[in-house]
């Protein structure tokens, strides 16, 4: 089966690996790709985010399957060009695709199905915005309703901080047009956790469990981030909250979409916060997450490509497959190292030292890198995601700041918690 990825990061670096390893692969490219996912594909010039330039690449090398990495190029359309043109597409459609594309449209849907969330209320002006947020209880959420990077969302302790958080998007237009709507909803407390599930628009089947650590300084200070860490499994999240999220969250969201004529095809992640009252949906994404994939995908024992394509229906479907997924005892713990001023203005082009230098069991998955004439370069805010496996969490994660530790650029940061239950 030849393969196309679209993306650039560390997560399809993640996937070019698992992929790469299949018994049915006999080719693999990346569009537009990195340096550092060279290893394992071949890259090729383009948008990924242009639905005729992605539909001509895989015409012209002959895809069987093309994989979606991030959320963008599923928002413009671009699984809709390739099912239009009889190339088979991990992912889901634009509409689809709206289920992370607009806040308001997945808790609209979350209403419908019965999905439990945290209650919510929905503004496209600020002045109404800033209005209802001086008479909310703290703290609460504000939420750019569309498409920011990771980066839309705020969780405010102070008055100040929520009417900033409006005043950013509304009025500043820091996030564009994704923060021309916003929401603001109660602040849900307990743990987080990520489920991400594969699904053929009609069942789920879930991966692994793992919590990913969004804020960026320890002790979950500072601002939101694309992620800075993550960890799997997840300490007391095993099979039982794992068919719970099933039945109460994934299972209902696919079974919705299929109702209104939009069936999701491809991975569904929930992000979840563990309540007092059970689990409750943070959000949903429609792709792999990042860093999520990079702790997921090592612990996959089974062969992922004969899954991607029965959920992109190149052959049986996922119940007719029989999937039961086989996975590793051991854990894996992944640190990113992100370039000094991330998530906000950041300078690139720094030497990285020390990537030959990572022992056994550590894998460097890389996010934001180039390489020129002396070495590999910083390109990116995210810069490399280390992950370690090992036999325990706390193996797992020695080896993973182990190797953090041998590894350097001017400016460098990273948090040194992650996994420290």
């Amino acid at each position: 089966m030849k393969v196309l990825i679209l993306g650039s990061g560390g997560r399809e670096h993640a996937l070019a690996w698992k992929i790469s390893r299949s018994a049915a692969l006999t080719g693999l490219w990346v569009l537009p790709g990195s340096e550092g996912i060279a290893e394992y594909a071949e890259s090729l010039q383009g948008d990924p985010e242009s639905p005729g330039t992605v539909v001509e690449s895989a015409r012209r090398i002959g895809a069987d399957l093309v994989v979606v990495g991030p959320e963008a190029p599923l928002a413009a359309g671009v699984v809709d060009a390739l099912e239009a043109n009889g190339i088979a597409a991990f992912g889901p459609r634009r509409d689809a695709a709206r289920i992370e594309s607009s806040k308001v449209y997945a808790k609209e849907l979350m209403v419908e199905a019965g999905i439990p969330t945290a209650p919510f209320a929905v503004f496209s002006d600020a002045e109404s915005a800033l209005a209802h947020v001086a008479e909310r209880t703290l703290p609460m959420v504000v939420k750019a309703d569309g498409l920011a990077a990771g980066k839309g969302v705020t969780v405010a302790r102070a008055r100040e901080q929520a009417e900033d958080a409006v005043r950013e998007a509304m009025i500043d237009g820091r996030f564009g047009e994704a923060g021309a709507q916003i929401l603001v909803e109660d602040c849900l407390v307990g743990e987080e956790l990520s489920l991400m599930a594969i699904s053929d628009g009609e069942v789920v089947v879930p991966l692994q469990p793992a919590r990913d650590y969004k804020a960026l300084r320890d002790g979950d200070e500072g601002p939101n981030t694309g992620g800075m860490g993550c960890v799997s499994p997840v300490p007391g999240c095993g099979e039982d909250l794992v068919s719970r999220v099933c039945r109460d969250v994934l299972q209902p969201a696919v079974s919705a979409m299929a109702r209104r004529g939009t069936p999701f095809r491809g991975l569904l992640y929930a992000g979840l916060m563990l309540t007092a009252e059970g689990p409750r949906v943070l959000e949903f994404n429609c792709r792999f997450g990042d860093p999520e994939t990079q702790v997921v995908l090592p612990r996959m024992r089974s062969d992922l490509l004969p899954i991607l394509a029965a959920s992109a229906g190149m052959r049986d479907d996922l119940e007719d497959l029989g999937v039961k997924l086989e996975w590793s005892r051991d854990a894996a713990v992944c640190v990113v190292m992100a370039s000094g001023g991330y998530p906000l203005s950041y300078e690139t082009g720094f030497p990285i030292e020390g990537l030959d230098a990572v022992s056994p069991g550590g894998f460097v998955f890389h996010a934001g890198t180039a390489r020129d004439d002396e070495g590999w370069i910083t390109s990116g805010g995210r810069v490399l995601g280390v992950t370690g496996l090992g036999p325990s969490i706390e193996e797992a994660r020695d080896t993973a700041y182990d190797a953090v530790g041998r590894i350097a650029f001017p400016g460098a940061h990273f948090r040194s918690d992650v996994a420290a239950f």
